[in-house]
Order: structure tokens, then sequence, then C-alpha cells
């Protein structure tokens, strides 16, 4: 608003210095500077003093002045003749000042019409910027909590990236192991291609066993890697939904490369039919599958598929059957002893789960419960071709207790529910025989999970979460051990 006042004040300052100019310059122009009047004796406004010009007829004539009531000064004005107007000098000065002034006054009004179209166009500018003020205070303020948003988001990355750090720095020590394992490969490369030529075929054999020898090493150290300490899962990535409420799916860990084959089965009892997809795409986006019908109905939400075969509970019983989906025939079925069955030992939400099979990287497990370990978790890890119990581990966690179970690594982890808020918050450690209470959370999305399973090729947790199936990508600590290779 400060260029319309300003230019309001300049027109108002103009018109003022005319009017002025009028009052000071136009008797002059005109002749009545010539007109000298003699002060009234005794003021008495009734009393007037007649003045005559030189030359009557030549300019006007005030022949008369007197003083109002309020002291102001009244005076008679004769002007000159009609027919000396035309012949008048003055008369053609006071028409060309009235052109003057007439060209003045158009001037000023053609003035004032821009100055009220510039003072609308201010106006107007006034409000536009107003508006933009109040859009950029709004994107200022959204660009604050923009940041503040951001910035909590970064601190929580940063937090789940913390437990990276101490990996990392065991990683730079890899690191240079595996740069020593590289410089020595090459230092062989080098001899063996000098003692080819040069010392014959037995020392090419001994090099040779020295690189495979190397090559082993590698593949210890690089199998080492694979396991680790849980410490962080992923918020749940929905896959697909489909089925009941209760089922399970899964990939093979061990299927050769190439192999994406999703294996679905729905329900927890009364169904012996397994679906096959393709491929993971396959599974999300179409419903094309091939079903395999199994010789009897499974139990509970435990089952897996592992090296081409699918391991699980017979329904109403605690046999566990292995069925090789290339020939669909029954490979090996074996007895559980001593395990719970319908419904005895079950997870928290029920349904059958009274043994519950699953493979992390040392191979298959089964958890399950029984009476001599007073309906606790019982860990037993079986040969996956004659399905007998390797070695058994009993724990002091009640398996009622328990929401759901996965094994990485060795370690069973034992979630506190299956519905509302999730947290992983057992873990029984089968390489020491010791147990821990840790603090993980585990997004339960969909409020009922009823079946929790680690794949040791994907580094995921597949769960079945109220007819939604969903990912949970995991976060390991490794641990590197120091000895020699």
């Amino acid at each position: 608003m400060s260029v319309p006042l300003l230019k309001i004040g300049v027109v108002l300052s103009t018109m003022a210095m005319i009017t002025n100019w009028m009052s000071q310059t136009l008797p002059s122009l005109v002749g009545l500077n010539t007109t000298k009047l003699t002060a009234a004796q005794g003021g008495y406004p009734d009393r007037s003093i007649g003045v005559l010009p030189g030359n009557p007829e030549e300019s006007w004539q005030v022949y008369s002045s007197a003083q109002d009531s309020e002291g102001r000064c009244v005076c008679t004005v004769v002007a000159p003749q009609q027919t000396m107007c035309s012949r008048d000098a003055r008369t053609k000065q006071l028409r060309q000042l009235l052109e003057k002034v007439q060209n003045m006054t158009q001037s000023i009004q053609v003035l004032d019409q821009r100055t009220q179209r510039d003072l609308q166009y201010v106006v107007k500018m006034e409000d536009q910027l107003r508006g933009l003020e109040t859009k950029f205070r709004q994107v200022e303020e959204n660009h604050k909590q923009n940041i503040a948003k951001q910035y909590k988001a970064i601190k929580a990355k940063m937090a789940e990236l913390r437990p990276l750090i101490p990996v990392l720095e065991e990683y730079k020590a890899d690191a240079r192991l595996v740069q020593q394992f590289k410089e020595e490969v090459q230092n062989l490369t080098s001899s063996l291609s000098l003692l080819q030529q040069e010392m014959g075929a037995y020392d090419y054999d001994d090099l040779h066993s020295r690189v495979v020898s190397l090559e082993e090493r590698l593949r210890a150290c690089m199998q080492k890697l694979a396991c680790g300490k849980l410490t962080g899962i992923s918020d749940a990535i929905t896959i697909k939904t489909s089925g009941s409420r209760f089922g399970s799916w899964m990939t093979d860990p061990l299927a050769p490369e190439g192999d994406t084959r999703v294996w679905y089965m729905d329900g927890y009892h009364n169904n012996r039919f397994v679906r096959e997809y393709k491929s993971m795409a396959d599974f999300m986006t179409s419903d094309n599958f091939t079903s395999h019908r199994l010789p009897h109905p499974w139990s509970g939400t435990g089952q897996v598929v592992y090296n081409g075969s699918i391991y699980f509970n017979k329904f109403q019983s605690n046999m566990i059957i292995k069925f090789d989906f290339k020939t669909s025939t029954i490979s090996k079925s074996q007895r559980l002893d001593n395990s719970g069955y319908s419904n005895t030992y079950h997870y928290a939400w029920g349904g059958h789960s009274d043994i519950d099979l699953m493979v992390d990287e040392g191979g298959l497990w089964a958890i399950y419960a029984t009476n001599q370990n007073a309906g606790n978790i019982v860990i037993s890890k079986l040969h996956p071709l004659t399905l007998h119990i390797i070695q058994s581990w009993t724990t002091n966690h009640p398996r009622r207790s328990a929401g759901e179970s996965f094994m990485i690594c060795g370690t069973l982890y034992v979630t506190n529910g299956y519905s509302g808020g999730t947290k992983v918050y057992y873990a029984y450690h089968t390489n020491s025989s010791t147990y821990e209470y840790i603090d993980i959370v585990l997004q339960n999305k969909y409020s009922h999970i009823s079946m929790l399973d680690y794949n040791p090729r994907d580094r995921a947790l597949y769960a079945w979460n109220n007819g939604h199936q969903v990912l949970y990508n995991v976060t390991l600590f490794h641990v590197i051990r120091s000895e020699q290779l």
C-alpha cells in the first residue's frame, strides 16, 4: 500500500502547488497587482474607498472595498467594457492561462485515472502477496514438520543400524582375512603356472590340493557368516491375502538355483491338498497352481518343505511323515515318541499345533512338549532322511504359553503371544544349552499369527496372519570366531 499512497501524495502536492501558483501569479497576469488599496479609516465596514486606475478602459477596476463583521475583505470589481475584450492583451493572456489551466486539469484527471488504476493493481497485488506470504508460512511450517518427521525416521533408522556397528568392525577384520586369501590364491596361481612349465605334474598336484584346501577354508568362513544372533525384525510385508484364518506357506531353502516355487496349505486339519505355485510372482499375482494330494490330512500349521519333500504331522497322531513331491509317495514316516498331540500341548492359539517342524542353517528340527518335561518345550534335531532324533534339549518354557516359535542358527526364538502386541521374548541356544529373555518387536499386522517359520536361504520369516501371507526380514548379529582358520 506504500506505493499508491505515495502517488496520491504527489498528486495532492502538485494540485496544491498549482492552486498556490494561480493565487499568486494570476492577479499579476491580469493586472490586479496594479491596484493599490488605501487602508480603511477607522476600520468600519460601512466605509469604502474608491480606487481609480490610470486608464479605466484598459483594465479591471476595484472601486470600493470594505471588511465584513468577521474581518474578511469585501471588494467590488468592475470589468472592462465588452468591446475591449477582444483587443485587450491581458484578456489574451487570461485566455491562454485558462487554456493552460484546462490542459493541466485534463493532465491531472489522466494522472488521477492512472493513479486509481495503479491503486487497484497494487491492492490486487497486495492480496496476492498476502496469499503468497500465507502459503510460504504454511510451506515453512510443513517443512519444519517434514524435517521433524525425517529426523525421527533417520533416528529410528540409526537405532536399527546401531547393532550393526560391531558387525562392521568384525567385517573389517574379515575383509583383511579375505584379502589375505586372495593374495594367497594369486601367489598360488602364479606358482602353479611356473611349476606347470618347469617342474612337472607332481608339484602341480600339490599346489592344486593347497588351492582346494584354501577354497574349503573360504567356504567355512562364509558358512560361519551365514549364522548369527537375531537382533531385529522388520515390519510385516504383505504378499497375498487368501485362505482361511489359519494355514501355512513356505519355500524350499534347499531348492536348486532358480527354483522359487511356493507351497501353500490352507487350514490346520481335515485337509490334504497342497498347492504348488511356480514362483513367488505367480503366487502374488495369479491363482495358477498345481495341486498335490497327501496320503493323510495334516495336523496344525507346522509343516515344512525341505529338499524337495514335505514334512508334516499326521492328523490326530504323533507321526511325522516325509512325502516326496517328485514321486508323490511317502518316503519315510516316524513316530515322535512321548510328544503330545491332538491339542495336548499346543501353542496358545490352539489348532492342533502340538508338533512344529522347522528348518534353519543347521537342518531339520521338531518343537513339541512331553509329559516327562511337564509340558515344557522340547527341541529335537532330526535326521532329514530317517527322521530319527539326533539330539534333544529340554527347556523350562511352557508350550501352551508360547504364541509361536522359529529356529535360527540353532537357537529357538519364542513369541509371547499370537494376537495384539507381539514380541520375541525368549531364546534358547542349543549350542550352549542356555536361555535368555530378549525383547524384539514383531509387528502383528492382522492380529492373529497361526504360523511363523524361518527360511535360511531368504533370511526371512514366513507368517500366516489372519488370512494374510506376510514376510519379515530379519537382522542377524554375526559372531566370527577368532581362531586360525
